[in-house]
């Protein structure tokens, strides 16, 4: 399984409670240097709390699932 599948099934564990609140997540990129780079779509694109979801849910995700992983960014996240 590459990267971007394996990225992929880190975010998958995540989307039910992206998707309760009318969310969702995209990859947009993944870098040579291994940083994942996000696009919250929906609610999780305005909503002020995506900060606290970005970092306490998507990117610990992904880091434990993924440890190769050097960095994840949300290319649009909003912040407060």
């Amino acid at each position: 399984m590459n990267l971007k599948d394996r990225v992929e099934q880190a975010l998958d564990s995540m989307r039910p409670f992206l998707e309760a609140d009318g969310g969702n997540v995209v990859i947009e990129e993944i870098t040579p240097e291994n940083v994942v780079r996000l696009k919250l779509l929906g609610s999780c694109a305005s909503c002020s709390m995506s900060i606290m979801t970005f970092k306490a849910g998507l990117e610990q995700a992904i880091k434990k699932a993924v440890p190769e992983v050097s960095g994840v960014e949300a290319i649009n996240l909003t912040t407060i």
